[in-house]
């Protein structure tokens, strides 16, 4: 077993210590062996480019149905097309919801995927398969996540873009169904994979992130001090591994002293920089704010952002619901492309807007088992089997529509497409192997996707 003992410190929330944890293999398991973790090195050595792209992940939390969104069915019975009619956009064919007037405007920037699919209607299940792909018996009976989530992975893969930002931010938390940070954690690759989330309400006046200033008594002097004192005891480990896993935990500590040193971060966090016009744009609400801290964030270098717009869980009063929501939605994603295209950054950030599911075709009848409209307008419940995904920037085609339902919007009728492929797609944006592999705890490299192929349309 290839193991270092460097001592002891006292212990984390997690119950490691700063010096045992350098025990922990390269994909967070402990005591690897050094032929397995050359292995998995080898077999995961990456055949794209170094591109300097990032994502901002719009996560619609609880679950957005494609019939009112993206992928309307106007001439279905009434039960099934809903309240809504769709209108023309700028790309002739490309139809949405009359909710997204601005978004009409804007379908050359961005693609809609209308026949994602993953086969569940239970939010843990939808929300691990999503955001890890993997299925692995998670529910609503067995809700502990099991696989690292994408943004994890693209952290430990790539880090930063640059210096000084963390690599991964979720904006103003990571919750996926109720769990923080939920699917969106490092789990196997550790705590330190984990998003950073600021927290707060970015829309709130003089909103500040408290977590980016030094502990208190700790100046820059001290911190520098300690640093160098870690330094020193870690120095030997260059000549055992100068590419593995002391590579990635050096990586670590630099991006993180310079985090919290740095004045970048803070600078990228503070939305009194931006014109009050531009702010009113994205939306003077969580939402609209939160997106417009996205795109402050891929600007100033992190590479993986997410923004968590929750509360899609419309099982009645759909009416109400969607009439409160799509304003929002469409100002946010009309915002966000115009000002990534405005700033010369649309070409190298990918915006991607999903949730763990979508919703029933067919509305319920408002009543959820009382009296039919007892409670309100009818709603949708939960449903994997025809979904949506939109995708924009970073390379990708603007104006296609990828696959499509049958007529009742049930199920894909053509290109079917998986969660595995949205994932593919994203590595390749930015420029990592799709067929990446991890180490599982027993040492046995695990491929990162069961199917590493994107969709080509859209590259």
């Amino acid at each position: 077993m290839f193991r270092l003992h460097l001592g002891s410190t006292g212990k984390y929330c997690d119950g490691l210590s700063r010096r045992s944890f350098l025990q922990l293999g390269v994909a967070g398991m402990a005591s690897v062996g050094l032929p397995q973790l050359l292995h998995a090195k080898e077999a995961t050595a990456s055949t794209g480019t170094n591109k300097n792209t990032s994502v901002i992940l719009i996560w619609l939390d609880g679950g957005p149905s494609h019939m009112d969104l993206y992928d309307m069915k106007p001439d279905a019975p009434a039960e099934y097309r809903g309240i809504w009619k769709p209108i023309r956009t700028k790309v002739p064919g490309f139809d949405i919801t009359e909710m997204f007037p601005r978004q009409a405007r804007l379908t050359d920037k961005f693609s809609i995927v209308r026949s994602l699919h993953h086969d569940t209607g239970d939010h843990f299940a939808g929300g691990h398969r999503m955001l890890t792909t993997k299925d692995m018996g998670v529910s609503g009976a067995s809700t502990g996540q099991k696989f690292p989530g994408i943004g994890a992975i693209v952290n430990r893969e790539l880090g930063a873009r640059k210096r000084g930002m963390p690599g991964y931010v979720a904006v103003p938390y990571a919750s996926s169904i109720g769990l923080n940070p939920g699917y969106f954690g490092g789990h196997l690759l550790g705590a330190q994979n984990d998003p950073f989330a600021p927290g707060g309400d970015p829309n709130a006046p003089n909103y500040k992130v408290q977590n980016l200033n030094l502990a208190q008594g700790l100046s820059l002097e001290r911190l520098e001090d300690r640093r160098s004192l870690l330094s020193h005891f870690d120095t030997f480990r260059h000549e055992l591994d100068l590419r593995g896993t002391t590579q990635a935990m050096d990586r670590f500590s630099r991006e993180a002293y310079e985090f919290v040193s740095g004045a970048r971060a803070r600078e990228a966090f503070d939305l009194s920089k931006e014109e009050p016009r531009r702010r009113d744009q994205y939306g003077r609400h969580n939402w609209g704010q939160s997106t417009l801290l996205a795109r402050r964030l891929v600007e100033a270098g992190s590479t993986f952002v997410t923004v968590h717009f929750g509360g899609w869980d419309h099982h009645w009063d759909l009416k109400a619901g969607m009439e409160r929501y799509l304003p929002m939605v469409d100002s946010c994603v009309s915002a966000l492309f115009r000002d990534l295209d405005e700033r010369g950054l649309l070409e190298t950030t990918l915006v991607v807007l999903c949730g763990e599911f979508s919703r029933t075709p067919k509305m319920n009848d408002g009543g959820n088992g009382g009296p039919p409209m007892s409670q309100g307008t009818p709603g949708r419940d939960h449903w994997g089997n025809s979904m949506f995904c939109l995708l924009g920037g970073g390379g990708v085609k603007g104006g296609q529509i990828v696959g499509s339902t049958d007529r009742l919007g049930t199920r894909p009728h053509t290109r079917a497409v998986t969660p595995a492929n949205i994932h593919a797609t994203i590595y390749q944006v930015l420029g990592i192997d799709p067929k990446l592999q991890l180490l599982d705890p027993s040492g046995r490299p695990v491929s990162v996707l069961d199917d590493p192929t994107p969709i080509h349309e859209l590259l």
